[in-house]
């Protein structure tokens, strides 16, 4: 209240976490479990039928009857994975074979997510862009159809938000985010709109779905769908296009966070089972899986992508969190004073830090980092770090995970300890994504 940023995240304590969904029913039915489970200890993946099911969307049924696993998340259902109820465990749970088909079929063949749970906006105005210039550190796309991923920071150089930015003209832009944030980042755009600027935030989350068609079969699969142009000099990587696909108009976007050739298709979402059965049907010929969050969150290690609320939260700034690639220091923006301090307090070999972000590979056993576990000096017991998330990679057949750790450990081939169920297990700092490190795949 008196610097205007916490110097702690309190995103968990944030009362946006609950949306419109959190109705009085809601509220009761949950109450009455965590009452019951108050000395239970919650395990990894578990997601209680309380309350639920919550927002369903409208292929639902067809998901379920594939097997669909489902969680929870900020009022929505969403697919974990597809197979047998989950065991849930601490270690690597009976899901894992499972999961691992999944990330095989998507990195071999091509598969579909729906992931209707994330946040949409729409920014429009004579002076939208002004806006969001003004609140990202990334510059802005500048021709129409250009994406790009941007970091919204605070006064401090915080992580407030991370979202992509397509323009799809001179006064209109549309914004992704995660579907946690949707109240919270809604609240940032719509705050800080100043008097007598001409533009508009619009919540276009639940207006319309988004089904995921990623993997090298992926243009394959919509050709036949769409009149439109899928080749690279028609429509490059990280560009959008409004299309038509299966009598459906979509906004496209040739973007994948599982590191292959994919478009993301928001549609209406009334018409969403028309789009599905359109594509499972043309995806059938080329061996299309389903795929869920778990198979996401491998595959986005796998490419070292970095995740807002994991990786990236307001205790960080992007020199931390090794963003500057991201960030545009030659204009002003919300926080940029604050960056352009921290990068001379970090100095040319980031010493000036008390820590810095790394990517490693982990020597684990039939367990993986799932974030805050400790992170040591080999050999002793100074805890000089802690994990932000991690998880088995399938297509690497390696142990991933990042963390934040003492400057002194940040350069590749450097190694530490991390506790994992009361083992320490060795961490290699990596140079790099383990998979495809040039974006060929992306690109293809």
């Amino acid at each position: 209240m008196v610097h205007g940023q916490t110097e702690v995240n309190v995103r968990e304590m944030d009362p946006r976490r609950f949306g419109p969904w959190a109705t009085l029913d809601y509220t009761i039915d949950k109450s009455t479990d965590e009452y019951h489970e108050m000395y239970q200890v919650r395990m990894p993946g578990e997601h209680r039928s309380a309350g639920r099911p919550l927002g369903k969307t409208p292929v639902w049924a067809e998901l379920e009857a594939c097997g669909a696993q489902w969680q929870d998340v900020w009022g929505w259902e969403r697919v974990s994975y597809y197979g047998p109820v989950e065991d849930y465990s601490w270690r690597r749970s009976n899901a894992f074979e499972a999961v691992g088909d999944e990330c095989r079929g998507v990195r071999e063949h091509v598969g579909l997510a729906d992931l209707t749970a994330f946040a949409k906006f729409e920014v429009t105005g004579p002076n939208a862009g002004a806006l969001l210039d003004r609140l990202s550190a990334n510059r802005l796309p500048i021709r129409q159809g250009g994406t790009r991923l941007v970091h919204m920071l605070t006064d401090l150089g915080g992580i407030e938000c991370e979202m992509t930015i397509t323009k799809l003209a001179d006064d209109r832009f549309y914004l992704n985010s995660s579907i946690s944030g949707e109240s919270h980042d809604l609240d940032w755009l719509v705050q800080h709109i100043h008097p007598g600027e001409q533009a508009t935030v619009t919540d276009v989350t639940t207006s319309l779905g988004l089904l995921a068609v990623s993997g090298p079969r992926a243009r394959e699969v919509l050709a036949g769908l769409t009149d439109a142009d899928l080749g690279n000099d028609a429509f490059p990587w990280l560009t959008g296009q409004e299309i038509t696909v299966a009598g459906l108009p979509c906004i496209a976007l040739r973007m994948s966070y599982v590191g292959e050739l994919g478009w993301e298709l928001h549609h209406p979402i009334d018409r969403m089972p028309e789009l599905y059965a359109a594509l499972v049907e043309a995806g059938a010929p080329h061996g299309m899986v389903h795929f869920g969050a778990y198979a996401m969150n491998s595959m986005r290690l796998e490419k070292a992508y970095k995740a807002w609320g994991n990786e990236l939260t307001t205790e960080i700034t992007p020199v931390e969190a090794d963003l500057g690639r991201f960030v545009t220091l030659d204009r002003e923006f919300l926080g940029s004073q604050a960056v352009v301090a921290r990068r001379e307090l970090a100095g040319d070999d980031n010493t000036g830090l008390t820590m810095v972000i790394v990517y490693c590979e982990v020597d684990s056993t039939d367990s993986d980092c799932r974030g805050n576990e400790p992170v040591y000096e080999a050999g002793t017991d100074t805890i000089m770090g802690i994990t932000t998330s991690g998880a088995w990679g399938h297509t690497v057949e390696r142990s991933l995970c990042f963390a934040y750790v003492d400057p002194a450990f940040q350069e590749p081939g450097s190694t530490f300890e991390i506790g994992l169920l009361g083992e320490r297990h060795i961490a290699t700092v990596l140079d790099g994504p383990a998979y495809d490190p040039a974006n060929e795949r992306l690109r293809a």
